[in-house]
């Protein structure tokens, strides 16, 4: 029956995390954790690998295990006196004034600025044991979040007093990201990959490239039916413009792209935040399941229902950064009544803890005497508190679970110093381009609309620039038009550049969360992004550049074009650059767009189209050389009126730019012939006066030549994107200070 029903069904059937996908509601298990009997998916995969060379025919029998390790004792995270504290600033008046003389605007001058010290935890033990789920509620402010953070390592080691250790050893930041995992409190996904690719794309960044593609997408739908997602698999995520899966099933995909990796500890941060009672159910289920497999999962939340209250094991209550209450759900109505406020028997037992802790929070005493009764109560119930018996230790343990596959994206061995036998990154550098470059693609390629609308952009500015500059003839006037045209041109492509802009921003927490916990290098991120824009670049480049080179007029033929072509790339490739270094320090969308619009303007001031260099003030004259648009506008210049045989100003075109242009020829003629006696030379209507040598040296561009301006413009889109690393580098550290 077994084999039939899995012939009827995919590969996933053979990982029954979940079990078929017919049974899509979610079984309820037995609370505590039975290794020998209940596998993680990493044997189930692990097994499949094994079995790869079996007769198709066969049916893979799980019931039995698989591996059996000498002492698989669990988990247990212990955490012991937490205190966090941070400076607030806050306004103190002097005793001179009064309160209503603060509105006088002469006077808010004089109002002192002090810092104090607020506590977001203080003195918080506790302790989270695999196979269980650890809730921390409170109001909110009561710490919730803080003390999830600090568990997860994400607030400074030196800002944190306290202990956090795994099996009773401290565990060190690298390790914690290989074996731990973050679930944010808001869902960052990409809005235009299916559910399915979006846990492909995060197998691919947290599974090792030695694990073969084949158990990557076995692991993919076994964690799709975990999760409850299979009818949702081919959907996209959506956004408020796309129509995409619900808001409990975009939760879900943001828990499963975290444990994608079979971590040993996963944090979550409000994950039933925003959702209906019912996907807030679903959703904590699949925490207990995934706790069952194996794992310690810690999360917080607001109120939790009572349902969902029957799926936790452990409580810690909050108020003010202090814990009120430390044990099972269980023995609150026991807690409560000892300390003299019995729960009515007709009351949600949490509903009654939280609006009592708040009523006392009003109270002058506060919930000082509940804190106090808290610590003296759990002196007398040290069970509720302690794990009993022998741990592994964590080496031990986590060898153990290694060798039991459930740390797929881990080592396969264990040697003495424990944080350097697992890899702090799942795959290559090479991998990691290849992996984030193939979903940039497939994102983009889902919205064609964003690149169409840049790419309309530059195609009519290019048109507009082509009919207005139409033809430019040789004469003086039309070499002043040319000077306008290619100030303009070229201060577009980096205008145009700005849309790049919100294309980081709009990844930059989802960037954020995967590099935190060493998902891929932000030097492969960097890179990747790097050479993926380099096509977009082309076609726009090419377009501009065909559609006004021959329109205006442009000297130099073929081989002009081509280096006309060049600078144009050029340009955009530092454009872009630049604009996406902007958004790495620059976190506000609209913040971001002043601040480019305003130092593109700079930079087309500093040119040395509207005053020529030698007119700079010294003390701006960095400025100059700072510019981006200087050197390609100084490159098309030259490659415009480098020619020597070429004349731009003969005989009486030299009256052109002066009063005299509207006197009769003949009059300018005798003026020619008046001002040759004076110079002793001949100066007849054909002699050549100015010569695009002439033009230069007076537009102040000869001081760098045109190749060394095209390998400055490159450069300085290489220096940026480093600035750009490093921007993220320092940036997004994503710890508490």
């Amino acid at each position: 029956m077994r084999s039939t029903e899995c012939d009827k069904l995919s590969m996933a059937c053979d990982l029954p995390f979940l079990g078929p996908r017919q049974t899509m509601e979610l079984q309820e298990l037995s609370r505590k954790p039975k290794r020998s009997s209940s596998h993680t998916l990493g044997e189930l995969l692990q097994h499949v690998g094994n079995s790869a060379v079996e007769p198709s025919h066969q049916v893979l029998d799980v019931r039995e295990p698989v591996f059996q390790p000498a002492a698989s004792m669990p988990f247990v995270l212990s955490f012991h006196n937490l205190t966090y504290s941070v400076k607030v600033r806050r306004k103190v008046l002097p005793a001179c004034f009064s309160r209503s003389s603060t509105n006088n605007p002469d006077n808010r001058n004089l109002i002192e600025h002090k810092s104090r010290m607020k506590v977001l935890l203080n003195d918080i033990s506790g302790e989270a044991r695999e196979g269980e789920i650890m809730a921390v509620l409170g109001a909110s402010g009561s710490g919730k979040s803080t003390l999830i953070d600090a568990l997860a390592d994400r607030i400074a080691r030196e800002s944190l007093k306290g202990t956090v250790t795994l099996n009773g050893e401290v565990l060190e930041s690298k390790l914690l990201k290989v074996i731990s995992a973050y679930v944010m409190q808001d869902d960052l996904l990409f809005p235009m990959l299916t559910v399915e690719e979006t846990f492909m794309f995060s197998a691919e960044f947290r599974l090792p490239r030695t694990m073969s593609r084949s158990r990557k997408k076995a692991r993919v739908q076994a964690l799709i039916d975990q999760l409850g997602l299979r009818s949702a698999a081919k959907t996209v995520i959506g956004d408020e413009a796309h129509r995409g899966v619900s808001g409990g099933e975009r939760r879900r995909v943001s828990i499963g792209t975290d444990i994608i990796h079979d971590p040993i500890l996963l944090f979550l941060d409000e994950p039933t935040s925003g959702l209906d009672s019912t996907s807030a159910y679903m959703v904590v289920k699949v925490l207990q399941r995934i706790a069952q497999s194996g794992s310690i999962v810690i999360l917080s939340i607001h109120q939790p229902s009572y349902r969902i209250l029957s799926l936790l094991d452990r409580l810690i209550i909050l108020s003010h950064g202090q814990t009120v209450f430390s044990g099972a759900p269980g023995v609150l109505p026991q807690f409560f009544a000892e300390f003299g406020k019995p729960i009515p028997v007709n009351e949600d037992k949490t509903e009654f803890a939280l609006d009592y802790i708040r009523e006392l929070e009003s109270t002058p005493g506060g919930t000082k005497n509940l804190v106090d009764f808290n610590k003296t109560w759990q002196k007398r119930n040290p069970l509720s508190r302690s794990s009993t018996g022998p741990k592994l230790s964590l080496k031990d343990a986590i060898s153990a679970s290694i060798s039991m596959g459930k740390l797929v994206s881990g080592a396969t061995n264990m040697d003495p110093n424990l944080s350097s036998s697992v890899p702090k990154y799942a795959n290559p550098f090479w991998k990691e381009m290849v992996v984030i470059a193939d979903r940039a693609i497939t994102n983009s390629r889902r919205a064609p609309e964003l690149f169409g609308a840049r790419f309309g952009a530059v195609l009519v500015t290019g048109i507009i620039l082509a009919t207005i500059f139409w033809r430019l003839d040789n004469s003086p006037k039309g070499v002043q038009e040319r000077l306008g045209f290619f100030a303009f041109a070229m201060s577009t492509t980096f205008y145009t550049c700005a849309e790049a802009i919100p294309v980081f921003l709009l990844e930059r927490y989802i960037f954020m969360r995967e590099t935190a916990y060493n998902a891929y290098r932000r030097s492969s991120y960097v890179l990747s992004q790097s050479i993926i824009s380099i096509p977009s670049l082309l076609i726009l480049s090419l377009a501009f550049a065909v559609t006004t080179y021959w329109a205006v007029g442009l000297a130099g033929g073929t081989s002009g074009f081509l280096f006309y072509f060049i600078f144009i790339l050029a340009s955009f490739w530092a454009g872009s650059s630049f604009v996406t270094f902007l958004s790495g320090i620059i976190f506000n969308l609209m913040m971001a767009y002043t601040v480019v619009v305003a130092i593109l303007a700079y930079f087309l001031l500093f040119s040395g189209f509207f005053i020529t260099r030698d007119r700079i003030p010294s003390y701006w004259i960095w400025f100059h050389y700072a510019s981006l648009v200087k050197y390609p506008y100084q490159g098309v210049m030259q490659n415009e009126f480098d020619d020597p045989s070429k004349c731009f100003v003969r005989g009486i075109q030299v009256f052109d730019g002066s009063p005299l242009r509207a006197v009769p020829d003949s009059l300018k003629l005798k003026l020619l012939k008046s001002m040759s006696k004076t110079l002793g030379m001949n100066i007849t209507s054909s002699t050549c006066l100015t010569t695009g040598s002439d033009i230069l040296k007076q537009s102040g561009v000869t001081d760098i030549d045109k190749w060394s301006c095209l390998w400055i413009t490159i450069a300085l889109g290489f220096f940026f994107r480093v600035l750009f690393y490093f921007a993220l580098l320092i940036g997004s550290k994503n710890k508490r200070r």
